[in-house]
């Protein structure tokens, strides 16, 4: 059975090519998600007037890759401990969030987000929101 998975970690590009190349992950596709302006584009994002973060929506085999070990991978690309930002790229649309799709999804999000604060790898807080999927908006390929 194939499942999904959503996370924003900064620029979707970025993200999306190092999930492709995840043996188990069957497709890759950047979009936008967690936001209040339906069916925004590229443009209305980056004017910061949506609430939208670029994400990366995953679908997986979780026969070959499990949720868990996704999570390792968003925890490795990216600074968790940076608020709206990601390198150069500023703005909530780069903000680090994981988007679940059930509650076991919810579950293991949450306690590998705990495991991660209490291991001592980063010495400020983890800023990643962990909030329900919402409606996802496929991306519009840039401006």
């Amino acid at each position: 059975m194939i499942e999904t998975a959503t996370f924003a970690a900064g620029c979707f590009w970025g993200v999306a090519d190092k999930f492709s190349q995840i043996n188990g992950v069957i497709e890759t596709v950047t979009g936008y998600m967690g936001g209040h302006f339906p069916h925004p584009s590229y443009l209305d994002v980056a004017a910061r007037i949506t609430g939208h973060a670029e994400v990366v929506q995953l679908q997986y085999n979780p026969d070959v890759v499990s949720y868990e070990q996704l999570l390792e991978v968003f925890w490795q690309i990216h600074d968790p401990t940076s608020l709206n930002r990601q390198g150069p790229d500023r703005g909530e649309q780069y903000r680090s969030a994981i988007f679940y799709h059930n509650s076991q999804q919810e579950q293991i999000a949450r306690k590998s987000k705990h495991q991660l604060q209490i291991s001592g790898t980063y010495p400020r807080p983890i800023v990643t929101e962990i909030k329900p999927a919402s409606e996802f908006y496929p991306g519009s390929g840039g401006p």
